[in-house]
C-alpha cells in the first residue's frame, strides 16, 4: 500500500544523459559502463535539492577518459565504491581525475568533494579488475554544467 509519503521515493532508476559527459561529450555511448542512472533528482521528486547519478564501471571505459573537464555552479561529491565485501577499501580498479589541472589517483573506495566552480576532470581509468560503483552526487536538484 502506498503511503502519504510515497512521492518521496524513487523506485525505478531511469537512464539519463549527462551534459558534457559520456555520450554527449563524444557523441557515442561509452563502452565499459552501464551509463548513468538517476537515483534522485528534482525532476523525479519535486522537493529534492540534490541529484544523484549512479553507474557501474565494469571495464576500462572507451573512450578513456570518458568524462571531460568541466565545472558546476554547485558543490558535487564523486564516489568510487568497490565490490569486495571482505575489504571495504579495496576498489578493484585504478582511476584518475584532475582537479584544477592536477592529477590524482583513485585506487581505494573514495569520496571526493568538489566545491562549486572548481575545474574537475578529465576522469579516466587505468584498470578495472572487477565491477565498481560510481556515484555523482550534485548538491542541486538537477545536473547542470
Amino acid at each position: 500500500m502506498a503511503g502519504t509519503h510515497e512521492h518521496l521515493f524513487v523506485r525505478d532508476m531511469v537512464r539519463e544523459e549527462l551534459p558534457n559527459e559520456g555520450e554527449l561529450a563524444y557523441g557515442e555511448v561509452e563502452k565499459g559502463t552501464s551509463g548513468a542512472f538517476a537515483l534522485m533528482s528534482g525532476w523525479q521528486v519535486d522537493p529534492s535539492k540534490i541529484h544523484i547519478a549512479y553507474s557501474w564501471i565494469y571495464e576500462v571505459p572507451t573512450p578513456n577518459p570518458y568524462v571531460l573537464e568541466h565545472t558546476h555552479p554547485y558543490d558535487e561529491v564523486l564516489i568510487w565504491m568497490g565490490s569486495n565485501s571482505e575489504d571495504k577499501n579495496d576498489l578493484g580498479a585504478e582511476s584518475w581525475i584532475e582537479l584544477e589541472g592536477e592529477r590524482y589517483t583513485i585506487d581505494t573506495t573514495t569520496a571526493l568533494y568538489i566545491p562549486a566552480g572548481m575545474r574537475h576532470c578529465p576522469l579516466g581509468y587505468v584498470r578495472v579488475d572487477r565491477p565498481i560503483s560510481f556515484i555523482a552526487l550534485s548538491l542541486n536538484g538537477e545536473y547542470v554544467s
